[in-house]
């Protein structure tokens, strides 16, 4: 098996799943045991500041805080996980490149919005995660396509293009893909 550690999956056309269609997902585990991913495009109606608030955290009023927290995805929904550049000292951090870390201590939360933040980080809640062989069985039924991963994606490309941008990268325009399941 070949993991897909530091990869997008990005959901086919055909997917209709409700947590994942239109998806793209950066996989920060994926081993024998399974694998565990966050979904980077689809928001959930909150913006970060809002989150911060309700965890009786008061960030400074600086940019970025009207950011949205994403849909990591359907497993411990009300969890939350801080995907960012490397920094060291938080609580629970694994870093997952060279260039990006998850951390789901309070900690890094309470840094957002200052000076102590990470230089570039999004925030979301829950997480997707595959049982053994499941991520290669839904690989193999053409659910998803693989790229590997890369920073731009994650932080500087809005929302709603990283789903087509994930594709690009691939050198397929997503209009030519189609959303009938099948195989030659």
């Amino acid at each position: 098996m070949e993991s897909l550690e530091h990869h997008f999956l990005i959901a086919m056309p055909s997917l209709k799943d409700p947590f994942f269609a239109g998806s793209v997902t950066y996989i920060c585990e994926h081993n024998e045991e399974g694998a565990m991913g966050l979904v980077i495009n689809i928001p959930v109606d909150m913006p970060l500041h809002e989150l911060l608030h309700q965890l009786e955290l008061e960030p400074d009023d600086v940019p970025g805080m009207d950011q949205p927290v994403l849909q990591g995805g359907p497993v411990s929904a009300d969890r939350g996980f801080v995907l960012h550049t490397p920094m060291e000292g938080f609580g629970s951090s694994r870093r997952l490149s060279d260039s990006l870390m998850i951390t789901t201590s309070r900690d890094v939360l309470e840094t957002l919005g200052t000076d102590a933040a990470p230089e570039q980080y999004l925030v979301a809640l829950g997480y997707a995660g595959w049982t053994p062989g499941q991520l290669e069985q839904e690989l193999v039924e053409n659910s998803w396509l693989t790229v590997p991963a890369d920073n731009s994606l994650i932080f500087d490309t809005p929302l709603g293009q990283r789903w087509h941008q994930a594709i690009g990268r691939l050198g397929i325009d997503s209009r030519q893909l189609s959303s009938q399941v099948g195989h030659a």
